[in-house]
């Protein structure tokens, strides 16, 4: 039995880890890396036709967004989550291959005129769709046997609608190991999803970081704060740009502005318009509503109960198609504008910017986590301009962060997650910038019994010794990153690898036939 810290080991984006027990191969999450990438994660040590299943966190992309380039390599197995988590996948794994298929194509139709090389997309819709198509949803608190010597359970981590952390029991040849992964520890009494469930015991226990090092500045009446943003700048004829992740974040918004309309709370504009501009968190919304029962916390519950929907109220608009988009810019009346993506990195936030940052009498408010190197953290940092679809725009609207939303729990909440859980062994800190991770893992050390480690990507850890090898932490800087092309092709390798072991049961001609094929392929390119 052994484990392999592969993504979110000393950075906060691309979560992975790879297990290696009874008889079985699989991950725990597989997550896109976002922002700056300071350390380059190991590969993932066999090919992906080898790994039996896939174990799912949560849905945000930096914990499932790389599962489709895993189906384009050959994975062939399922993908275990809550269900909500497989509802909210089957949206943002098809959002984020049209994001790459569409910016390869805006980047090939400026680079053709320069000359350059064709790009070609991370993934695409195709791969998603394998992705999708793997994926098996099950209920919190219900223990599911994977295969024999592998069980797991999946508890409400409180982050995200469908959000889990997961306990996995392994047993194999008379030893039994019990490994929690926290995922993303939610904050605590934030709106419409319940606060985190704990676990009680584990051999070993893998936890997030991300504020390990700070308190969340509490704003005591939140819809009455915003609301004071939403009147002073209305009332001045500008517009509210809400840059914010489509899913969770704009669901938790829509929640604040339903009280604000409801109490009345904006004076100058009372009947104001809210828009969503993201199609995906107007489908994400939709799946926020599904999932009522089994998700949402008591208070919400007490609304759909009484026929209220908690997310909704008068004038919210929504923006679909592209045409619907543009056409909020070109109406003068000042409004709120919530879209993606949250830290500004792509999608239809950018034009948003691109026609408010200039105005002085607008206002950009930011409501959650800005990675750094994103557009999203230079302009909280205090960017004079940006460039935005190759011109430089002016930042003169005012840049405002808003305290309270965030999905993370902070220190105090991690603090209280670790105090329920009886560590047999060791805790893995991870999820975290290099910093903080350590910082944590540290503080851990000096106020707790706990055995901690802070692992960088390719640390291994013997499951059944509890024997831990940390790694020689590797700079991006010092490694030449492979193409996107170069990557798919050694995908299709791998999946072509896998159809050959598994040939042997064929006819003579079928062999044959196979054999020719790829012959011919290697003489076309071989010469």
């Amino acid at each position: 039995m052994k484990a392999v810290f592969i993504g979110a080991a000393h950075e906060v984006t691309g979560s992975c880890t790879y297990i290696e027990a009874c008889s079985k191969k699989f991950l725990v999450d597989f997550g896109m890396e976002q922002g700056i990438n300071i350390y380059e994660n190991v590969k993932i040590p066999c090919a992906p036709s080898e790994i039996d299943f896939v174990l799912l966190t949560h849905a945000h992309i930096d914990h499932s967004g790389l599962l489709p380039l895993l189906c384009a390599g050959g994975f062939s197995g399922e993908i275990h989550c809550q269900k909500a988590t497989a509802n909210l996948c089957s949206i943002m794994l098809r959002d984020s291959a049209h994001i790459q298929e569409f910016e390869a194509e805006w980047k090939n139709r400026k680079g053709k005129r320069k000359g350059k090389e064709i790009v070609e997309p991370l993934y695409t819709m195709d791969d998603a769709n394998m992705a999708i198509s793997a994926l098996r949803g099950h209920e919190y608190e219900n223990k599911t046997k994977i295969c024999d010597g592998i069980t797991v359970l999946f508890k409400d981590a409180g982050h995200l609608l469908g959000s889990a952390g997961i306990e996995i029991t392994l047993e194999e040849d008379g030893e039994r190991r019990t490994i929690i992964f926290s995922g993303d520890i939610g904050n605590v009494d934030i709106p419409l999803i319940r606060d985190p469930n704990y676990f009680e015991n584990a051999d070993f226990l893998v936890m997030e970081s991300t504020y390990g090092n700070r308190f969340h500045k509490r704003v005591k009446n939140y819809p009455q704060v915003l609301a004071e943003i939403v009147e002073s700048t209305l009332s001045n004829g500008g517009n509210v740009v809400i840059p914010s992740f489509a899913v969770g974040r704009t669901q938790e918004l829509l929640y604040y502005f339903r009280q604000i309309k409801e109490e009345n709370l904006v004076k100058s504009v009372p009947d104001f318009e809210v828009y969503i501009d993201s199609p995906l968190a107007i489908e994400a919304t939709e799946i926020f509503n599904q999932n009522e029962d089994s998700c949402y916390d008591d208070e919400a519950l007490s609304f759909v109960k009484k026929g209220v929907n908690p997310i909704s109220f008068n004038n919210l608009k929504i923006a679909v198609t592209s045409d619907e988009s543009k056409s909020i810019n070109f109406d003068s009346k000042p409004k709120v504008i919530i879209s993606a993506s949250g830290m500004c990195e792509a999608g239809r936030i950018k034009h948003h910017l691109k026609h408010n940052l200039w105005r002085e009498e607008c206002c950009i408010l930011f409501v959650g986590y800005q990675a750094v190197g994103t557009l999203g953290r230079r302009l909280v940092d205090g960017a004079k301009s940006v460039k935005l679809f190759g011109e430089e725009i002016n930042v003169a609207a005012k840049i405002l962060q808003l305290p309270g939303l965030s999905g993370h729990a902070d220190k105090n909440g991690l603090d209280k997650y670790i105090k329920q859980i009886n560590v047999n062994k060791s805790v893995f800190i991870n999820h975290g910038e290099a910093s903080v991770s350590e910082e944590y893992a540290e503080h851990l050390r000096n106020n707790f019994t706990f055995d901690v480690k802070c692992p960088y990507s390719g640390a291994e850890l013997n499951l059944l010794s509890g024997k831990f090898k940390n790694a020689t932490p590797l700079p991006v800087k010092q490694i030449e990153r492979e193409s996107t092309p170069y990557l798919r092709l050694k995908a299709a390798n791998d999946r072509l690898t896998k159809l050959i072991s598994q040939s042997s049961g064929l006819s003579n001609k079928e062999l044959a036939s196979m054999a020719d094929t790829i012959n011919n392929l290697c003489s076309k390119w071989e010469n």
